[in-house]
């Protein structure tokens, strides 16, 4: 039996669910969130309890493969519309920076012409400052990725270390070819 998808997903007060023929909807004080789970699977609420079981409607490989991913993709529904999710990118090297207008995120790193990156909807994109992006939301999936659509655009380069990359990330370096033993 899986070891993730055994265990009760806890359903705080502020949280309503409602299941209806494989669709479960999760909605609390950021938002609402829908989604539509694999047959293989049976998902049960209990109110008094306030939470979500899941189980296995047949024992087969991939049943097994797919409870444990329903209990953990529910989790992360309750996380989204209680608490939220929030990435945050930094950019590094001279002259890139990022800004947002409308419902755009606008770089210059180090291309010609600058880079326009719409803003999915559901998503709140903000930056600090130039060199720093924020995006927030409450569908985990939809917040990753994002980030990882814009780090895609200028990933981190390994010479200078110059590029989008996650805040916090290490960037391996490599020495140049100027370097003789």
């Amino acid at each position: 039996m899986s070891r993730i998808g055994k265990k009760p997903v806890p359903v705080p007060e502020n949280v309503k669910v409602l299941l209806a023929d494989r669709t479960i909807t999760i909605e609390g004080p950021l938002g609402k969130l829908q989604w539509e789970y694999r047959p293989e699977v049976v998902v049960q609420y209990d109110a008094a309890a306030r939470q979500i079981q899941v189980r296995r409607a047949v024992e087969t490989r991939q049943a097994k493969a797919y409870h444990g991913l329903t209990r953990a993709l529910i989790r992360n529904m309750v996380i989204g519309v209680t608490q939220g999710y929030e990435k945050r990118l930094e950019i590094v090297g001279v002259g890139y920076l990022a800004a947002v207008q409308g419902n755009v995120l606008q770089l210059r790193v180090g291309y010609a012409n600058e880079l326009q990156v719409p803003i999915p909807a559901g998503l709140k994109v903000t930056c600090p400052d130039q060199q720093h992006i924020s995006i927030k939301g409450i569908d985990k999936q939809l917040v990753g990725e994002f980030a990882a659509e814009v780090r895609a655009k200028r990933k981190p380069e390994p010479y200078k270390g110059k590029g989008i990359r996650y805040e916090g990330e290490q960037v391996r370096r490599k020495e140049g070819k100027a370097v003789v033993k």
